[in-house]
């Protein structure tokens, strides 16, 4: 099976699913051109850190649906009995907001979803661990409407499941992993007390580590040691931006990117990122045919802008087979990014309202993102204050009007400004 074929030539792109850890977040990824958008709010999500209160969440429906985009929330948590009690209420709640779906991944969580809110769409969680066509069966016959498939799968074996089911396929293609399976860790409760599976992850696998065992002597685990430390946990980052034309032909619906902790700039940088491939994915198998998929590659530039996002190396995890140390393991503790964010925009025009997120100072060359994968480098040659005073540095978290060469004419409200981070 292959993507739907549309006009004769035309393959429907899947959908682009953004993450959406706060409500400016959630515009952010709208604005760069997410097909939806996934969030999380009171006690149900497994981003404790990075959830919406009720007021931002209607509000964050209400400006995607206002876009044509659609709303995913997260009610993912592995519950347990006392995690019961206010869930009908909530998940009412959601439905009177608007929701489009929800993303859940334990069975009595399902159940009750099914029971209290049948009319809501229920995308099952990569939490659930669906790795076989027969699992994936399962819960298409207990009403899922969408499958996240396991991050553990080929694309062999992707393409399997898409042959045995109906209903939509889901599949993670950037952002961090994590190195349990499927993300159903204890580490971080057993160190720190703070159980991932209900949301509050520590991160114990991106801690710095020294191994010793004193029970097996001569028996020495194989790790790499630098000044720093021992990373034998530490995941590099999941990429799957050259792999999309043959996710689209194994016939994937929905492509997520993960990262609702990450930055503002991360977020719209990335959904930037994929927009523009998949976009130049349909525009090829227009021109060359829907024949041609197999054969499309993605042009040099998206790798430049790829390496000024950031990230701990790249990865393709199991997409062509199961990965050794040498595929997985980022050794180090450091976040690479070659670029910073430097500000929002937050009212367009001659000299634009920035709010700044990092320092900028005159002479400073800094970069506009723009449609597509345009960047457009302007010198900051004025910068005035809320009372118009002129500045030769401006602070985060401050309000400025900004005076470039050129001018940056083409800027819109909510675009992303940056420049190469310091040595």
């Amino acid at each position: 099976m292959t993507g739907i074929i549309r006009n004769g030539r035309d393959i429907v792109m899947p959908e682009l699913l953004a993450p959406a850890g706060t409500l400016e977040k959630l515009k952010i990824a709208v604005r760069y051109g997410a097909d939806a958008v996934y969030m999380g709010s009171g006690a149900y999500s497994l981003r404790a850190h990075a959830v919406m209160s009720q007021d931002d969440l209607i509000q964050g429906v209400t400006h995607a649906h206002a876009h044509g985009v659609k709303a995913y929330v997260t009610v993912n948590i592995m519950a347990h009995n006392r995690d019961l009690t206010e869930l009908p209420d909530y998940l009412s709640f959601l439905r009177e907001a608007g929701v489009d779906g929800l993303i859940i991944g334990d069975p009595g969580v399902f159940a009750m979803a099914r029971r209290h809110v049948p009319e809501v769409p229920i995308h099952l969680s990569t939490q659930a661990n669906v790795t076989n066509q027969e699992s994936a069966r399962f819960w298409q016959e207990q009403g899922a409407e969408r499958l996240n498939l396991a991050r553990e799968l080929s694309l062999k074996e992707l393409a399997e499941i898409r042959q045995a089911v109906q209903l939509k396929l889901e599949i993670f293609v950037h952002g961090a992993l994590c190195i349990s399976y499927s993300g159903r860790c204890t580490l971080s409760l057993y160190m720190t007390g703070r159980d991932a599976n209900l949301g509050q992850c520590a991160h114990p696998c991106r801690y710095r580590y020294t191994l010793q065992e004193e029970k097996r002597p001569g028996q020495y685990f194989p790790v790499e040691e630098d000044e720093r430390g021992v990373y034998i946990f530490n995941s590099k980052d999941l990429c799957l931006l050259h792999r999309l034309p043959a996710l689209i032909q194994a016939g994937a619906d929905s492509f997520k990117l993960e990262g609702r902790m990450k930055s503002v700039y991360y977020v719209g940088a990335i959904v930037r990122l994929y927009r523009a491939a998949l976009d130049h994915i349909r525009q090829e198998t227009v021109r060359l045919g829907p024949e041609a998929l197999a054969t499309i590659s993605l042009p040099p530039n998206f790798d430049q802008e790829l390496m000024k996002i950031g990230s701990r190396g790249y990865t393709e995890n199991f997409f062509d087979q199961t990965p050794d140390e040498n595929d997985m393991l980022h050794q180090g503790i450091d976040y690479q990014q070659t670029h910073a964010p430097v500000g929002i925009i937050r009212e367009p025009g001659t000299a634009p309202l920035i709010e700044v997120r990092n320092p900028i100072c005159l002479d400073d060359t800094i970069e506009y993102l723009g449609a597509g994968l345009s960047n457009t480098e302007v010198e900051v040659k004025g910068m005035t204050d809320s009372e118009g005073r002129p500045l030769q540095r401006a602070n985060p978290n401050s309000l400025i009007r900004l005076s470039t060469s050129p001018d940056l004419t083409e800027a819109t409200i909510l675009g992303l400004l940056r420049k190469k981070a310091s040595s």
